[in-house]
């Protein structure tokens, strides 16, 4: 069992800003009483801001690395960054968690977010990111009236592996609205086919 001060600690480190906001609120009220001034207070609310701001630099930086890295792969799991980062499992996956929101604009808010060219889809209970180049080629084969198995095929360049795949991508892609109706349906390509040869 950990001593006293050492759970008072990590519990001061976890809440620092609950801390520092009643601390700057407490430096107001005794220097109004003590002096009539609030410049003390002033002074440590503009520390504050600058330390929280600082605080979210380590996220960002970490968050563009691995968007980076994720961009060197055709189709990789959430397991595979985790050790390629070196991160823990359930951290890439709140990360990942948090692309995925991401990934699309909503038309009432976040309008300043353009549309990602990648797409993340959670399929059985893992993240999966696919590159762009991945998306690009499945929206051309679904737009030419491909079948999921027809897909599945021409897509084994881009490693994807099974059907289940194929299917959550193209519902993916309908919600986010990123892919419109085929071109040719898959019975009009089947006959044209048929009639080819």
């Amino acid at each position: 069992m950990p001593k006293i001060y050492v759970v008072l600690l990590k519990t001061i480190i976890r809440k620092w800003f609950l801390f520092l906001v009643i601390a700057i609120v407490i430096v107001s009220v005794w220097s109004y009483y003590r002096f009539n001034r609030f410049e003390p207070a002033i002074i440590m609310t503009v520390i504050a801001l600058l330390i929280l701001i600082a605080s979210y630099i380590p996220g960002f930086f970490k968050s563009k690395k691995m968007v980076k890295l994720m961009k060197d792969y055709y189709r990789i799991e959430d397991k595979t960054i985790a050790k390629k980062m070196g991160r823990s499992l359930k951290k890439t996956r709140d990360k990942m968690f948090d692309l995925s929101q991401n990934q699309v604009r909503n038309k009432r808010w976040k309008f300043w977010i353009k549309k990602k060219d990648w797409l993340i889809v959670f399929l059985n209970r893992q993240y999966i990111f696919y590159h762009q180049l991945t998306i690009e080629k499945f929206i051309e084969l679904y737009k030419k009236g491909y079948t999921d198995s027809e897909m599945l095929e021409d897509l084994k360049e881009f490693e994807l592996s099974s059907k289940a795949e194929i299917k959550n991508i193209t519902e993916a892609l309908i919600k986010y609205e990123r892919i419109g109706e085929r071109d040719i349906s898959v019975k009009e390509r089947r006959e044209k086919q048929r009639f080819k040869s």
